[in-house]
């Protein structure tokens, strides 16, 4: 049986193994404890029977106004325990969060343009492609920005798509 609950400090120690796979963005300890001090309803571990790490998502909540968002800053699940429907479980927590609480417009992600799977999966649970970002992957690779809007977005604005790829020094960062 699995288990989501808040991630906390021990599990830094925990979940490198979950990190393993070459598509998944690994950061420093100050920024997962950044995140896990600041947004700590935005940062969930799946567990297995015997306390074994399955996956994890942590994001944050940011922006004004109508960009007022949740931002899915990771999401990944150990391969063993891939095309479980995990992934989607940890991606609906977070929207809920975002959507409940927060009254975010819209909840978006970054993912590598390449990561087919990924993208594939994100359209089904709503995302849809709001922008490319050029060479947003250490300066290589061009990332997609995919969006899903939330119940306060009636109008359903946040996803409507950009007509040219912007670059990185065109994000805003909040």
């Amino acid at each position: 049986m699995t288990t989501i609950r808040r991630f906390c400090c021990n599990d830094l120690l925990r979940f490198a193994s979950v990190n393993l796979d070459h598509l998944t963005e690994t950061f420093n300890m100050s920024f997962y404890m950044t995140y896990l001090a600041r947004w700590p309803d935005y940062f969930h571990v799946a567990e297995a029977p015997g306390n074994r790490v399955m996956g994890y998502i942590m994001g944050k909540v940011e922006g004004q106004g109508e960009s007022w968002h949740g931002h899915v800053t990771a999401v990944t699940v150990a391969p063993e325990y891939r095309r479980q429907q995990l992934a989607k479980k940890l991606m609906n927590l977070l929207e809920d969060i975002s959507d409940k609480i927060d009254k975010a417009y819209f909840v978006d992600l970054f993912v590598r343009a390449s990561n087919t799977p990924a993208i594939k999966m994100y359209e089904k649970l709503g995302y849809v492609v709001y922008r490319r970002v050029l060479r947003y992957y250490s300066g290589e690779e061009d990332g997609l920005d995919m969006r899903k809007a939330l119940s306060r977005d009636v109008e359903k604005k946040s996803i409507i798509p950009l007509k040219r790829p912007i670059t990185p020094d065109e994000l805003e960062y909040d």
